[in-house]
């Protein structure tokens, strides 16, 4: 109690304590009177006050932890404590849930900022190959098509041999990737970090789409045409029915060599995670693991070549080859997320339209730069007979 509050009351004591001794001075059966009253005064507001604890008790809700402490606190175990006993018993008419107590938010939240979401790939498929930029519809290219080799030894005084070659033109057309979302202007102003979430995971979700197209596109408007589309199939070549216990393993290094003979050096072997791990969990007759024969480092490779893990690709297929001469992706306008109210009716209902889009191309020059293949079937190719 704040001292100046206590001279109050002293005060207040003082002056009432005055008046009593006048009273009882001048006129004792006043004073008889005026003490009855008081006393019969304080009896009532004593009375009141049991009522009215009783009545507040008896709606006050009985939690498990309130009936617990009031039942400890009144000796419910004090037996035990003092060694007279060995097991303590009461009971308690409470549940023991939260909900029996609080309605509401009574505890609030600790509210952590930001969305939770899965990851997304850690390596898109642009970040492998050439990246360029167009300002047309259409890109064209000039390749190779044919070439007849006349070189040769010749005696002095000998016509040279002829050599030909044909070249021909092929077009890449720009192709749209994209989405939209329409949310509520309530969505946009009560929560502020939907408009970075969407900003941050809306086009990571598109570059999935793009490497989908960019490894496996049919060719066909509106697609890409994606490298394995374009790319070498599998040839078992000189090691067909050759291999015994064929596995994942030798049908890679059987495509190392088919890029091999064809003068072209693998820089990225792309395969489904879930096939990489079937190759770590090849052993030896000895029930040994052979990871470590092609297993380096934090990066994977196989036979020295990086091996890229993605989703992009399914399971069984595979596809290597040198990503940085056999394709390119230009791109017509890069990823962008835009936010527009005048879409519809979102300004007569209160919604936001957002837009993630992107136009880009793809132009695979060398198809023999890459080759492509399920392991299922390629093992086989390369089982013996």
């Amino acid at each position: 109690m704040e001292e100046n509050t206590k001279n109050q009351i002293d005060s207040i004591a003082k002056e009432i304590e005055s008046k009593f001794e006048n009273v009882a001075s001048t006129n004792k059966d006043e004073f008889n009177a005026l003490t009855e009253k008081f006393n019969d005064l304080n009896s009532r507001i004593d009375a009141q006050e049991v009522a009215t604890k009783k009545f507040n008790e008896s709606r006050e809700p009985k939690s498990f932890k309130n009936t617990l402490t009031k039942a400890i606190s009144e000796g419910a175990i004090d037996a035990l404590k003092n060694g007279n006993a060995r097991s303590a018993k009461f009971e308690i008419k409470a549940d023991m849930t939260t909900g029996a107590d609080f309605t509401g938010e009574v505890i609030p939240a600790d509210r952590v900022a930001g969305y939770k979401f899965d990851p997304t790939r850690s390596t898109h498929v642009r970040q492998l190959i050439p990246t360029g930029s167009t300002a047309s519809d259409v890109v064209r290219f000039v390749k190779e098509s044919g070439y007849s080799n006349g070189a040769a030894a010749k005696a002095e005084g000998a016509t040279l041999g002829q050599s030909d070659f044909d070249m021909t033109a092929s077009d890449a057309n720009v192709q749209k990737i994209g989405t939209y979302f329409r949310i509520s202007e309530e969505m946009l102003a009560d929560t502020p970090q939907l408009t970075s979430y969407l900003s941050a995971r809306a086009p990571e979700k598109l570059l999935e789409v793009e490497d989908t197209q960019i490894i496996s596109g049919t060719g066909v408007a509106p697609q890409l045409s994606g490298i394995i589309t374009d790319s070498a199939d599998f040839a078992a070549g000189g090691f067909a029915n050759a291999i015994e216990s064929a596995n994942e393993f030798d049908v890679l290094t059987v495509a190392m060599n088919q890029l091999s003979l064809s003068n072209y050096q693998a820089n990225y072997i792309m395969i489904n995670p879930t096939d990489f791990h079937k190759i770590l969990l090849l052993k030896d007759s000895n029930n040994n693991y052979l990871k470590e024969q092609w297993y380096q480092g934090l990066e994977p490779r196989i036979n020295g070549v990086p091996v890229v893990l993605s989703t992009a690709i399914t399971s069984d297929k595979y596809l290597i080859g040198n990503f940085s001469v056999g394709t390119q992706l230009w791109v017509r306008d890069n990823v962008s997320v835009e936010f527009f109210r005048e879409d519809g009716t979102n300004v007569r209902d209160g919604f936001v339209t957002c837009r993630v889009m992107e136009r880009v191309a793809l132009t695979n020059y060398l198809p023999n730069a890459f080759v492509n293949g399920d392991f299922s079937v390629d093992k086989a190719a390369l089982e013996t007979a």
